[in-house]
Order: C-alpha cells, then structure tokens, then sequence
C-alpha cells in the first residue's frame, strides 16, 4: 500500500504559488512515466505541465560522439540541475520557460527548445529528483515508483532498444558499469524523501488512486 502522506514533509507552499508542484521519482524502469500519465489522465492534459529532468542533461559538444557515450549518465553531475530548478521556480512564479530537447541517440542536446508553460499542475519526473535538495525544496508532493530490480531492467532494455538506438549490449554494459552502481549510490537512499510511496510500479492501482485522490484534492484549492 502507499505510504501515508506526511504533512511535515510538505514543503512547498501551494496556495502562493497557484500551482501544485508534483515530484515523481524512481529508478530507471519503475514505472514514473505510468505514474505521470494517470495524473495528467485525472486532472487534464490542459491543466498539467511535465517537466522531465532527462531533458536537462548537459549540452557536451566538446566530445566525439564516442566521448559522449562513455560518460556516467546516472550520476548528478550529468543533469544541469541548477537550470531546471530555476526554470520551476518560474513556472510557480507564472511564467514560462524554454526547456532543452535532448537527443538520446546523439547523447546531446539539440539546438532548439520547446516552450513549457505554467499551469495548475506541474509534474517534475526523473531518477534523481530527490538527490537535490534545492529541487525537492520547490516540490509539494514528493512520489516514488517502486518496482523490483529485474522488472526494471527488463523495462529498460525494451525501451532505450525500441526508442533510443541502443543496441542490446550497450544497455547491459550500462546497466551493469553505471546504472546499478548508481541507482545504489543515489536514487534508492532518495526514497527517505517521499511523502508517498508507489510499490509495484505503475500497477498499484490502489496506491495510485489513493494519490489521485490527494492531488485533485491540492490542485482543486
């Protein structure tokens, strides 16, 4: 079952802002990307804005291609967070921001934005969310995705084969020199941060409906 929601841990102020500021984190695979599209599903697609941190990795055109590959992607440092935590405190303030696009299979960002907008809602997803603390200081409700680990692997060979150009060894090697190690390091020690917990990934659907139920409630104020 989901971990109760904890009102000391609550550290945004949603009635200032306008909006109400979700963070949804988990390791790789877990089952986010089901979490956020239940909550857009429930409040709207016009009401939600989803901020994703896979967005903000560092523009590194000063490697070869082979360069870029090689480095730690699951590790803080490869996330220009600072950028995103300033582009939210934004969207709270009402405005909007211009948000990178990165190029998985290019391991870069390109050279054009996509504009985000402040609205009712802001979803803020990623592995390492909750390894910053300036960026959970600007989230309301805190969600981790829990899910077993060879689910998760399983769940990320499929996707960055089918979606990101990956070869099936490259993602093994990754998983195994990078992923792993670091999800170890940082995203599971994060899990002490979240007001709720999601076991089972995205198919709790008890859990699930217990967060909906919070979040109409947050962003109906």
């Amino acid at each position: 079952m989901a971990q109760g929601f904890s009102p000391a841990e609550h550290s945004g102020d949603v009635m200032s802002t306008g909006s109400v500021v979700i963070g949804v984190a988990g390791g790789s695979g877990s089952g986010k990307t089901t979490v956020v599209r239940r909550i857009v599903e429930s409040l709207g697609n016009d009401q939600v804005t989803v901020l994703e941190h896979d967005r903000y990795y560092r523009e590194r055109s000063d490697l070869r291609l082979e360069e870029r590959a090689a480095l730690n992607y699951d590790h803080p440092d490869s996330l220009e967070t600072d950028l995103m935590v300033r582009h939210l405190q934004r969207l709270r303030d009402g405005d909007p921001v211009e948000v990178p696009v990165y190029d998985f299979t290019r391991y870069n960002r390109t050279s054009v934005t996509e504009t985000a907008h402040p609205r009712k809602a802001i979803i803020v997803e990623g592995i390492l969310i909750f390894a910053d603390a300036p960026l959970r200081a600007l989230l309301d409700v805190k969600v981790f995705v829990d899910a077993d680990d060879d689910i998760r692997f399983i769940r990320r060979l499929r996707r960055d084969v089918a979606e990101r150009g990956r070869t099936m060894e490259s993602v093994i090697e990754q998983y195994e020199n990078t992923v792993k190690p670091m999800h170890l390091e940082f995203v599971e020690p994060s899990k002490r941060y979240a007001d709720i917990i999601v076991p089972q990934g995205g198919h709790n659907t008890v859990a699930i409906g217990m967060l909906l139920t919070l979040i109409r409630s947050l962003a109906s104020r």
